[in-house]
């Protein structure tokens, strides 16, 4: 496939602010013959793709590396894997996949501390599986990285048409021909509100109409120009989120200066400043944020490197300039959020952009 080129692309932002905190949108019109496939870099939001057409869009997620490969902290069980893999056999194809292109998700390891909640527990193996009555959408136990389980890793899972890809997806490819794509990204505040608990949603990717439904979609094609897109959507967004919802105030600040700190702020000192206890801040962080504040840090932290790295500075500078011990953690964060090495993520034509369709608040 030829390079890509933004040329290509008319890229179109908000002229008239939509004073929604936590909602950031962009339009992308792609008029070129050939079409594109690029890797997306993970950032700390859960992003929504509307595909408006008339071209095919497609998300697809690359098989897990087998050198980040996770797996349970205790000994697998045979009726575990038989309850996964008869799981995985019933859910409809591309509701929503992993790494793997399973219809299941492993929860990272620093997610260990607090078992599935109650509601979303399967008995009587609460700490293996965790299977929500919406067929596929599954949530997997905590799982420390070693060796794998279940199935060999299948195909990269594909996605065709709107979607929405939840924190921490890994190696995530957009591709498509001649259209429109709305992009937007939200805070895991707001997701959390707009879409439920976002713990289903991690490490994933999913068909936005079996997690929003369609009517979204219907009126946003509806409509032509990109600032009645931005409108509609502004509208659609603002009714959900005065749907009841709520976050707790203590993981919303927590969120904050995570993202503020670019990571570098301890877990103690954050349950300091909400006046709750590390174990608590942590099971409610996760429970409706979907990761834990560890590894949300992480992930703030890598994002502040990949824009270093976009930005032209050598790899060992930006390794400490973001907080990492050596480059050894920062490759091993790049591989685990995007599949990529620090030089690729550095080429990334998403990256390229960011500043002019993601610029900075205020």
């Amino acid at each position: 496939m030829a390079a890509f080129d933004w040329a290509d692309v008319n890229i179109t932002v908000p002229r008239t602010p939509h004073r929604l905190p936590g909602i950031r949108m962009a339009g992308f019109s792609h008029r070129a013959a050939r079409p594109i496939d690029l890797a997306m870099i993970a950032h700390p939001a859960v992003t929504l793709l509307f595909n408006l057409g008339p071209g095919e869009f497609t998300v697809h997620l690359a098989p897990n590396d087998p050198a980040t490969t996770r797996t349970p902290a205790r000994p697998e069980h045979a009726g575990d894997r038989a309850a996964a893999e008869q799981a995985v056999a019933a859910a409809p194809a591309g509701l929503a996949v992993d790494r793997a292109g399973q219809a299941m998700g492993l929860a990272p390891a620093d997610q260990a501390v607090n078992p599935v909640p109650a509601a979303q527990a399967m008995d009587p193996v609460p700490a293996t599986l965790a299977i929500d009555p919406v067929p596929a959408r599954l949530a997997a136990s905590p799982v420390p990285a070693g060796r794998t389980v279940g199935p060999a890793p299948a195909p990269a899972g594909k996605i065709v048409g709107s979607a929405v890809i939840g924190l921490l997806p890994g190696a995530v490819r957009t591709a498509g021909t001649n259209g429109d794509l709305l992009q937007i990204r939200l805070e895991p505040t707001v997701a959390a509100v707009l879409l439920g608990p976002c713990t289903e949603l991690t490490g994933m990717v999913a068909a936005l109409h079996d997690v929003w439904g369609h009517d979204a979609e219907a009126r946003l094609r509806a409509v032509t120009s990109w600032e009645d897109r931005f409108a509609t959507a502004a509208d659609i967004l603002g009714r959900r989120l005065h749907s009841g919802r709520t976050v707790d105030r203590e993981v919303t600040h927590a969120w904050r200066r995570i993202r503020t700190s670019h990571g570098r702020i301890r877990v103690d000192d954050l349950a300091g400043e909400v006046g709750w206890s590390r174990q608590r801040l942590w099971s409610r962080f996760r429970s409706q944020l979907g990761v834990v504040p560890k590894r949300a840090a992480r992930l703030a932290r890598f994002d502040l490197a990949a824009h270093l790295l976009a930005a032209g500075h050598p790899i060992a500078d930006v390794a400490a300039r973001a907080g990492y011990a050596d480059q050894s953690h920062l490759h091993r964060d790049a591989g685990e959020f995007t599949g990529l090495t620090p030089a690729a993520v550095a080429a990334a034509p998403w990256l390229a952009i960011d500043d002019v369709t993601w610029p900075a608040p205020g």
